[in-house]
């Protein structure tokens, strides 16, 4: 027996379902920065890695191969440098928030995921805060 569709798919809501599944990772960037709760902590820059994933708004189908049509990743990681570097927060998960923004607000995305990572407790291999966001809600 099949299952009923609850709703009817046209060629407007595959496309679209296809241009959100088309994504750019960036796995551990690593950069410095000064962040941490304490003054003590931001006094001198840290190590942390970020882990970036973009849905550019153009689907990749429809690139022809041209790096204008797309997003350049390697500008979106100069980028995001520059905007981490610049910073002092106390909180991973308000600079997390904060380049998110910045990325979405700079290169044509639907939506973006940012993770930062952070090497300062003992016994462990890392903390990280992550958050998404889109330009939809």
């Amino acid at each position: 027996m099949l299952a009923k569709c609850p709703r009817r798919v046209t060629a407007t809501t595959v496309a679209d379902s296809v241009a959100s599944a088309n994504r750019i990772h960036i796995e551990q960037l690593e950069l410095e920065a000064r962040i941490g709760v304490t003054e003590e902590e931001r006094a001198g820059p840290q190590r942390l890695v970020l882990n970036l994933t973009v849905w550019p708004t153009a689907a990749f189908g429809g690139l022809r191969d041209d790096l204008a049509q797309t997003v350049n990743y390697a500008e979106l990681c100069r980028s995001a440098r520059e905007f981490v570097q610049g910073r002092t927060n106390k909180l991973i998960e308000t600079l997390a928030h904060q380049l998110a923004s910045h990325l979405l607000g700079k290169f044509p995305l639907e939506a973006v995921e940012v993770e930062v990572r952070k090497f300062v407790l003992p016994n462990t291999k890392y903390v990280s805060a992550t958050v998404r966001l889109g330009t939809t809600g």
